[in-house]
């Protein structure tokens, strides 16, 4: 694990050096604006509470921001909060038990129409810019902002962006004061929902400053990488569109260089000519060859580097930009499913949302390789980033690290802004190599069996192959052996469920491809093995599903036998807040998850690790401490992928059976305090697993995800934490309370624990830190601070009555 965690962060030092490579090259800037920001709530239906916004006349002139707004550059903000983006305001907000099915489905967090003190958010942010820079353009770049934002700067209004799942850009050249105050306000509102689950709200990811020069490349989609093999040869085709906002027609140069990881230079072409009116744009392509390169797999995902260079009339550079890209191929087969450089992958994947315990939709970026690296060692080879398009360093983090995505659009809509939306994500996206397919859209039941949805999908369809033909696209249907509608033209057959309508489906449309888009929904939760109505707790075994949906082994086993069937997408990686399944209150998140909130593993993630793996695993559930059930049956469900396995309750046998291959196996044992044992044999290797009887919980473990932590003020690390007995065995139905501090150049930013029906804060005061452990587990998610030395991080969780666990982390420059 910690060669892991080391080979996570090498990764990340290297995409950040890089990064600051880009930032030392005077042709172009991609400055991080996080910092330095400033909030506070406004008020949805009290304009006086808003700061007058709604009643100030602020549209009247350029520049006049009307009367006492927060909009006008010189409001005094002081008593506002400093805030860091990224920044979720809803995971801190208390919840509302509201007889609401929205309030519901989003986690019962007191947030949307119903709240409207705590569903508008205003950000403020004073910043400089030099006289020298003066003449080069400036655009801010927001990744993502839910929802309904409107921004401007210096008192004057920039535009609006409504959907809180793409980014929006606004060129501010016009309005920078050099050498002077500038001052950037923005007003997100969250009172409308966009989904029917846990969205948060507020500038939840990141924000930039791009700085370039008025002859550049264009900023969406700018740089387009595509690759075609050949044997041992690669082509590698490029199209680099540049913009002209300069005072007169120009001439241009566009060239691009390809270099390996390390920065060798592999190949380049020969520069070709631009003519660029005023605010004329214009693109080159170009094909560059690679012998023999390295192949981008899921075991081996190489990243080469494509630097496209502008040079303006006189030879000089004046843009440039790096897109890392893969070289790998991708082909979908009817009758043989998927394939990846030529060999057969079925898809063994997750579908996730985009929030985490204790820090809501505003990740730190090492928690996207956190999560995709558990993802890994479960087995998941495939991410479907539901039902959204997904932050940027998700989709790094994927290309990093080797998982193919599936990435999705929020609606299946053609109307002139959604349109846009997806158009805007397949030019963002499209480089990456991680990106197999894109999704058009989710469960549009209202139109997916209609003519006007398949016009609808058409159009998308189209868009799609006209911006990337190199990829196709699925829809994801949740009907079954249903062809009218959406089905008849979407490239690939996406099934949500209904796999009784797998087979005939196939049989009717043999020519389509089709593959699980949505499947599972097993509902469990971690460490409880009983029905509890009144905590809303699902036992913790394959067992629970709600009646669209089916368990994770009967739709494996579906998929593992029918070689057309490219695989699947099980719902969810994750437990997510919002859509508490199959209870209401206190229940305030999903069960869905192959592992809860914190990533820590369910039963079921043992099963699909033994199939979706060569790993050798055998995992017994649940744990063997049940005082006051002696002598009563408990149900013994044992995962494994060896070919055989003897159950022994303190060294006695309770029999040997064969694992059935895609199955798992059962006992009931009539409970007895002790040691319950597995052994198995796999190929004639000996495999054993315990679980054991213990005491009451004496010490606290603390891990770290991992041994260092770079002190730039964003890298974060993950502690997760358990508590022992005397004899050092892990207590798993402990319920401590814990507290926790820091010392160092670091600071807490949210702890959780994994229980769907906890309604502790994720969120405390500098120094008020604790949860609760929930089935023996909590964890805590610090980030780093932004200092000039290096120095130890030293972490300590206390509990009454308990020794104290510590755990040091190397900070680092």
């Amino acid at each position: 694990m910690r060669f892991l965690s080391f080979i996570l962060l090498l990764g990340i030092i290297l995409l950040l050096g890089i990064t600051g490579t880009a930032f030392s090259q005077s042709v172009r800037e991609h400055r991080n604006f996080d910092e330095g920001w400033r909030f506070h709530l406004g008020h949805a239906s009290d304009p006086y509470r808003d700061f007058n916004y709604g009643i100030a006349n602020i549209l009247a002139k350029t520049g006049d921001p009307g009367h006492n707004t927060a909009i006008n550059m010189d409001f005094d903000d002081k008593g506002w909060a400093s805030v860091q983006l990224p920044h979720d305001w809803v995971v801190g907000l208390p919840f509302e038990h509201v007889s609401n099915g929205d309030v519901d489905a989003h986690g019962y967090h007191a947030v949307g129409g119903l709240f409207p003190e705590n569903s508008i958010g205003w950000y403020r942010k004073t910043f400089t810019i030099d006289r020298a820079d003066s003449g080069r353009r400036f655009v801010i770049q927001f990744d993502g902002i839910f929802r309904d934002s409107k921004v401007w700067i210096n008192n004057c209004y920039l535009g609006s962006h409504f959907s809180g799942y793409s980014g929006s850009s606004y060129d501010i050249t016009d309005f920078i004061r050099f050498n002077g105050k500038n001052t950037i306000v923005v007003r997100a509102d969250a009172s409308q929902y966009e989904g029917w689950f846990y969205e948060g709200a507020g500038i939840y990811r990141h924000t930039w400053l791009n700085v370039f020069d008025d002859l550049h490349i264009a900023q969406d989609g700018g740089v387009y990488v595509r690759t075609a093999s050949a044997g041992d040869k690669t082509t590698v085709t490029v199209t680099t569109r540049v913009e002209n906002r300069g005072l007169g027609a120009t001439a241009a140069t566009v060239s691009a260089y390809i270099t390996d990881r390390a920065g060798k230079e592999l190949a380049r072409t020969k520069e070709q000519s631009l003519s660029l009116a005023i605010n004329g744009i214009g693109s080159v392509t170009d094909a560059l060859e690679l012998s023999a390169p390295q192949l981008w797999s899921l075991d081996n995902p190489y990243l080469y580097r494509l630097v496209a260079v502008v040079h303006d009339a006189s030879g000089k550079v004046v843009d440039q930009q790096t897109v890392k890209f893969g070289v790998r191929t991708i082909t979908v087969d009817k009758d043989k499913g998927l394939f990846l450089n030529g060999k057969p992958v079925k898809i063994q994947g997750a579908c996730c949302h985009q929030d985490h315990a204790g820090v809501g939709s505003a990740l730190p970026d090492y928690l996207q390789y956190y999560r995709i690296q558990l993802l890994k060692e479960m087995g998941v080879n495939g991410y479907r980033t539901s039902h959204n398009p997904p932050t940027p360093e998700l989709l790094d983090a994927c290309d990093s690290l080797g998982m193919l995505v599936l990435d999705e659009t929020r609606l299946l809509n053609s109307g002139s802004e959604y349109g846009a939306e997806w158009e805007k994500l397949i030019l963002r996206d499209r480089n990456h190599p991680s990106v197999f397919m894109w999704s058009i859209g989710n469960e549009e039941w209202m139109i997916q069996e209609s003519n006007w949805g398949k016009r609808i999908a058409q159009n998308q369809v189209l868009k799609q192959q006209e911006l990337d033909p190199s990829r196709t696209s699925t829809y994801a249907a949740n009907v079954g052996n249903t062809w009218h509608g959406v089905n008849e033209v979407i490239p690939v057959r996406g099934f949500n469920y209904n796999l009784f309508g797998l087979d005939g489906y196939r049989k009717e449309h043999p020519d389509q491809p089709i593959m699980g888009t949505e499947v599972a929904s097993t509902v469990s939760t971690r460490g409880i093995y009983y029905k509890d109505t009144v905590n809303a707790y699902v036992p913790d075994y394959d067992s629970v599903a709600p009646p669209w949906a089916s368990t994770a082994e009967y739709w494996w086993k579906i998929a593992a036998d029918r070689e057309w069937f490219m695989g699947g997408f099980a719902w969810t990686g994750f437990d997510y807040r919002g859509e508490p399944t199959p209870y209401a209150w206190p229940d305030i998140n999903s069960h869905f998850g192959i592992m809860d909130m914190c990533g820590f593993p369910k039963t079921v993630y043992y099963y699909y690790q033994s199939w979706w793996t060569d790993k050798d695993v055998l995992h017994i559930a649940p744990h063997w401490n049940w005082k006051g059930k002696e002598g009563q049956p408990i149900p013994v469900w044992v995962h494994s992928n060896a070919d055989n396995v003897e159950l022994l309750l303190n060294g006695k046998s309770l029999g040997k059976k064969d694992m059935p291959r895609n199955g798992h196996l059962e006992w009931m044992v009539n409970y007895a305090p002790g040691k319950l044992e597995a052994i198995a044999y796999k190929k004639g290797k000996k495999l054993t697993a315990v679980v054991q009887t213990t005491g009451e919980a004496n010490r606290i473990i603390v891990r770290a995800a991992k041994g260092s932590l770079t002190l730039d003020g964003k890298d974060a690390t993950v502690f997760n934490i358990t508590v022992v007995d005397k004899q050092g065995l892990e207590v798993p139905d402990a319920s401590n309370l814990l507290h926790f501090s820091l010392t160092g150049s670091a600071h807490i930013v949210g702890v959780g624990n994994g229980d769907p029906s906890s309604h502790e804060p994720d969120k405390f005061a500098a120094r008020d830190w604790q949860r609760k452990l929930f089935s023996g587990k909590c964890q805590v998610i610090i980030q780093s601070d932004a200092v000039r030395s290096p120095g130890d991080v030293l972490f300590r969780a206390e509990s009454e009555g308990l020794v104290s666990g510590t755990s040091t982390v190397h900070g680092v420059l």
